[in-house]
């Protein structure tokens, strides 16, 4: 009983042990690291802003911009809430552990009383003597004898667990009170960071009275906007029709060459080949060639190639790289409210700095190169999937060329307000798709 005592408080102590012990969790850590980034980014759009400001009085700019500062500003509160969460849990542990180990405490001393008082009172060499030579064999001696030594180092064991709990104890609420002094000063951050977004707010909403008081220049520069849009998905359109009609006549092309030599095949064995032979020739130009429809309705070449890389494509959704490696969204995919004006864009515009390099978000073959406006444009077949890059400049692919994931195909130019900026736009056969659904997430 009693060794079964010593080894339950020794397990105990061990374990209060390694949790007043424990560093900082990886969770905190990644916490302040994701803060750490966040801020870093907040710090990279205000000079990306500051720039615009000096360079240009484009608004629309400007406020997608703050519209960027707002979005990582709340995910920086949101971290520093997550933050305060997790605190809350420590300060509830530690103050769980200090109650048990108060209670555990008062046990050791309770129980270190009653053995000290039963020594005390049994202090006498006679009665130890007694309680030896009173045993009925020689065997029960030495069992007598054992147990007072290992009531002895139980005593011993007592002493020096109430010593160490005590310590663990005055280290648990030192460590509980460094907790609360933290959750004050996380209380403080946050406190001074929701100024700073409501800051921000204000800065967004004086912004949006610029956008509706310039209504005649806004407009103007919406429908510029637009008709630039609109000759890059006519010429976006017009390549994706080219590439579905050679990828038709490839197909056409395939029947029709398999159809012949079949037909040859069988004409040679009518004419007095041998029939094993004939059979064996038909059987590797069926190999060889397998003709492929094409579903009606269907605009798209159905080889085995085509559904190799559309399969490839389709999975990395989430997870292609950003054509720029610096760079903020101007425009969404879909609807976007700029002042009272509502711009409707085929896909994303990124804003950027004039000459930053324009890389391959994935592999393929260049269908078109272009130019509208003094700049660029690039589409890039992916099986049944089209990227479209345009406002560039310095492209140097050539119709029919494959390039690779992550390839220099260009440099970003200026837009019309004169910013950097690129297009990007994603298609299949039947429709536009949102590049932000593809782009891994910054």
């Amino acid at each position: 009983m009693i060794r079964f005592v010593v080894i339950f408080f020794s397990i105990f102590i061990f374990s209060a042990t390694v949790i007043a012990q424990a560093p900082a969790t990886k969770e905190q850590q990644e916490l302040e690291k994701e803060r750490q980034q966040l801020k870093r980014d907040i710090e990279e759009t205000q000079g990306q802003l500051n720039k615009i400001r000096k360079t240009t009085k484009e608004i629309i700019s400007q406020k997608a911009l703050i519209e960027r500062k707002l979005s990582l500003q709340e995910k920086v509160i949101d971290n520093i809430n997550q933050d305060i969460n997790f605190l809350n849990n420590t300060i509830y542990k530690s103050q769980k552990d200090i109650n048990k180990m108060q209670l555990l405490l008062d046990t050791l001393k309770r129980d270190y009383t009653k053995s000290m008082i039963y020594s005390y009172k049994n202090r006498s060499n006679s009665d130890f003597l007694n309680f030896i030579f009173s045993a009925s064999s020689f065997n029960d001696a030495i069992k007598r004898i054992t147990y007072l030594k290992s009531y002895r180092n139980y005593r011993e064991m007592q002493g020096a667990n109430i010593l160490r709990t005590q310590e663990l104890l005055r280290n648990r609420i030192s460590e509980l009170g460094g907790t609360k002094k933290k959750k004050s000063s996380v209380l403080q951050v946050q406190a001074k960071e929701a100024d700073i977004l409501q800051s921000q707010q204000e800065e967004k909403n004086q912004v949006v009275k610029q956008l509706k008081a310039k209504g005649k220049e806004l407009n103007n520069q919406v429908a510029a906007k637009k008709k630039q849009m609109m000759k890059v998905g006519n010429a976006i359109a017009a390549a994706i029709r080219r590439a579905i009609e050679e990828a038709k006549r490839a197909t056409a092309n395939e029947e029709r060459k398999a159809r012949e030599a079949e037909a040859k095949a069988t004409k040679n064995t009518a004419s007095g080949s041998t029939e094993n032979t004939g059979t064996k020739k038909i059987s590797k130009l069926s190999k060889k060639v397998t003709p492929v429809a094409i579903t009606p309705g269907k605009e798209l070449l159905n080889t085995t190639e085509a559904i190799t890389l559309n399969n490839e494509f389709t999975k990395n959704q989430h997870k292609l790289p950003w054509p720029v490696d610096k760079g903020y969204i101007l425009l969404h995919h879909g609807t976007n409210k700029v002042g009272p004006l509502t711009v409707v864009s085929e896909g994303i515009s990124i804003g950027c700095d004039i000459g930053s390099p324009v890389k391959m978000i994935f592999g393929g073959e260049v269908v078109l190169v272009n130019n509208y406006d003094d700049v660029q444009m690039v589409v890039v077949k992916h099986g049944s999937y089209f990227t479209g890059y345009s406002n560039l400049t310095g492209v140097n692919l050539n119709k029919g060329q494959t390039v690779e994931v992550g390839q220099v195909i260009g440099k970003v130019a200026a837009n019309l307000d004169g910013i950097g900026a690129i297009d990007l736009i994603i298609s299949n056969e039947k429709s536009d798709l949102d590049p932000e659904q593809w782009l891994r997430r910054r």
